[in-house]
């Protein structure tokens, strides 16, 4: 069996797409509502599908103000599509899209969960710790302090 041909699209993806993949790859789930909002509000998107049946096998997207901050999110591959460099293609795209945009000392930032760590480092990002610490607010939660 031949392995799939893939194109990259330079957009978002479409709700239902965004949604099963986040899913499908263990991202947490979001409502329509949420999905929307991120496809709407990003500085930029892609997606990879495959040529033959047009499914949505990888994303990825940059949240940031387009001067010199900007966050990569929602870097998800379908697991019977990983391995074969599909988000080293997300990535790269997202990547060249801040680099044509951005001063030099454009601020580039992302949680990098365990799996997607030797890819990010790859691409030259590093570990903030010590010089600072990766912190979140999760509202609605124990956790914040109301």
């Amino acid at each position: 069996m031949t392995a799939p041909a893939y194109v990259l699209i330079p957009q978002a993806p479409e709700l239902e797409d965004y949604l099963r993949l986040r899913s499908v790859s263990g991202l947490s789930p979001k409502t329509p509502a949420q999905a929307a909002g991120a496809l709407t509000g990003s500085w930029t998107f892609c997606h990879v599908r495959t040529v033959d049946t047009s499914l949505i096998v990888a994303m990825g997207r940059v949240i940031g103000d387009g001067g010199w901050y900007f966050h990569i999110a929602d870097m998800a591959t379908d697991p019977d599509h990983q391995r074969r460099g599909l988000g080293r293609q997300v990535l790269d795209r997202l990547l060249q899209e801040i680099r044509r945009a951005a001063p030099p000392s454009a601020y580039v930032t992302l949680i990098a969960d365990e799996p997607g760590r030797p890819l990010y480092r790859s691409a030259g990002f590093t570990d903030t710790a010590p010089d600072g610490l990766g912190m979140y607010l999760l509202l609605g939660t124990q956790t914040e302090d109301v």
